[in-house]
């Protein structure tokens, strides 16, 4: 599912001994939406880019990576920088990994500007959320979740959000919290039988 490089692979250590299991599937499941509605699409992307951008996009939700003054998405580009160079990416790809994880936190990112950032939107909000449900199909859903489950994902991830909000009050995560995260994450079809 993951693409299958040494950095995909570093980056899954990574997730694996610093993420919930909830958190870890979460991750991986958003890079499976995000490739199956790249595929769909006929988005082009850098595949090794997106998949370790899924894999630590959330990374500083978890109490090892959690800053208590910077927005988690931000904590998250600069772990993910400091990632790409230690796995011998240049500068450029080093910094955009983590231009991607802080912009799938902000206003959409069209498709033809800036992929790989569309892509981590577009499979995080359905993920979280459910929007652009019609985008991914029951069979994909059933088949994905079957191999990742949620694993108590909602309710973790809505009190990662909530703590987020509390001690950020100026974070793109209070900002959602503010615009009923609560209502829109239980509504969400992944959730569901």
């Amino acid at each position: 599912m993951l693409p299958d490089t040494s950095a995909v692979a570093a980056a899954l250590a990574v997730a694996e001994r610093h993420c919930s299991p909830a958190l870890l599937n979460h991750s991986v499941r958003t890079y499976a939406w995000a490739a199956a509605y790249a595929t769909a699409h006929g988005i082009h992307r850098d595949d090794e880019l997106l998949g370790v951008a899924a894999l630590l996009h959330d990374i500083a939700l978890t109490p090892s990576f959690d800053s208590h003054t910077v927005p988690f998405e931000e904590a998250g580009g600069d772990l993910a920088r400091v990632f790409g160079r230690a796995a011998g990416w240049p500068a450029a790809r080093a910094d955009r990994v983590a231009e991607v994880i802080v912009r799938h936190m902000r206003d959409d990112v069209a498709a033809d500007a800036d992929p790989e950032s569309h892509l981590l939107q577009v499979a995080s909000s359905f993920e979280v959320v459910g929007r652009r449900r019609e985008e991914f199909p029951a069979g994909l859903r059933a088949a994905t979740l079957d191999r990742l489950p949620r694993l108590g994902f909602r309710d973790e991830f809505l009190a990662r959000f909530e703590d987020q909000a509390r001690r950020k009050p100026d974070s793109a995560a209070a900002g959602s919290v503010r615009r009923n995260l609560a209502g829109r994450i239980t509504g969400n079809p992944l959730d569901e039988g």
